[in-house]
């Protein structure tokens, strides 16, 4: 049996295992896809303390390394599954295998909604971002599309407006659905274009993106664009463990004190927790708190 399991191993996750294991616990990560999460999606990132730039994949590495040598153990696989008994909890994972802990940190973070076309995948770093915050600056002076318009594109589109030549909303309804402060806003500025009732059809471009194609109004047309912002909101991945935490609206984890969940010994952090900002910052603030408060909690049971 484990002292701590850890679902999820992007930065909330690792932190959280790093602070666990300071404390001196027995760890196991537990994670689907890459270590690292979504960061590693960030050619560059310059957002971090300590770092003046350093690309995504490096700093999940040098994360996955600094929780491997304070003794972590990893292993591949979905959890698919909590049982709580009380005194321990059991994780399933999609491979049938199960482990034992006396705590539990659901660290699964949130993807970013994708527009599910053909080729996207491929684009993503190349051309495609979701982070304004984490990538516009690389932007600064090019033309731009960014997809969406609910408040959080708004809050993106404002962001990339200041930094780049032109700026092209694309919304797929009649009218964009932000607060109206934020749209007057953008409106005002003369390098910002918003066009509505257009759809994202494909991509162009060799090796990276250098325009899209959209449909407005039944015509297709391509647009030359230097990169495309997809703003369409966020996909948590709390769904199967539903039934020993409570979930928002929107299926984010409802905490008190930022990382306890209803369930005494399941802690959450990071981005499929309900917040206001999910940057790797408070990713990995997220991850101290949890990892701290889970070893807290079995030295006193």
């Amino acid at each position: 049996m484990y002292d701590i399991i850890i679902i999820g191993g992007g930065p909330a996750g690792l932190t959280a295992a790093i602070y666990a294991l300071r404390a001196s616990k027995t760890v196991l990560v537990l994670e689907k896809e890459t270590a690292g999460g979504q960061i590693t999606l960030s050619p560059l990132v310059e957002n971090i303390p300590g770092f003046e730039s350093i690309s995504g994949s490096d700093f999940a590495d040098r994360l996955m390394n600094q929780a491997m040598s304070q003794g972590a153990e990893f292993d591949l696989g979905e959890a698919v599954s909590i049982t709580d008994h009380g005194s321990y909890k059991t994780v399933k994972t999609d491979m049938g295998e199960e482990h034992d802990a006396k705590a539990v940190i659901i660290a699964t973070g949130a993807a970013h909604r994708h527009l599910g076309l053909p080729n996207e995948e491929q684009y993503i770093g190349n051309g495609i971002s979701f982070c304004a915050v984490c990538d516009g600056a690389f932007y600064k002076g090019k033309t731009v599309a960014l997809v969406g318009g609910g408040n959080s594109a708004l809050v993106e589109a404002v962001m990339l407006a200041d930094l780049v030549k032109k700026l092209y909303i694309l919304q797929d309804l009649p009218f964009l659905t932000g607060e109206q402060k934020m749209q007057d806003k953008l409106r005002a500025k003369d390098n910002v274009e918003i066009l509505t009732e257009v759809k994202v059809k494909g991509f162009l471009g060799e090796n990276e993106l250098n325009g899209i194609v959209i449909e407005q109004n039944g015509t297709e047309r391509n647009m030359a664009v230097d990169g495309l912002f997809v703003a369409i909101g966020t996909v948590p991945q709390n769904g199967a463990f539903a039934e020993l935490i409570d979930l928002d609206e929107r299926g984010y984890v409802i905490a008190s004190d930022n990382i306890n969940t209803k369930t005494p010994g399941i802690f959450v952090a990071g981005d499929c927790r309900a917040k206001r900002v999910r940057q790797v910052t408070t990713a990995v603030s997220d991850g101290a708190e949890a990892g701290l408060a889970a070893a807290s909690f079995i030295d006193n049971k």
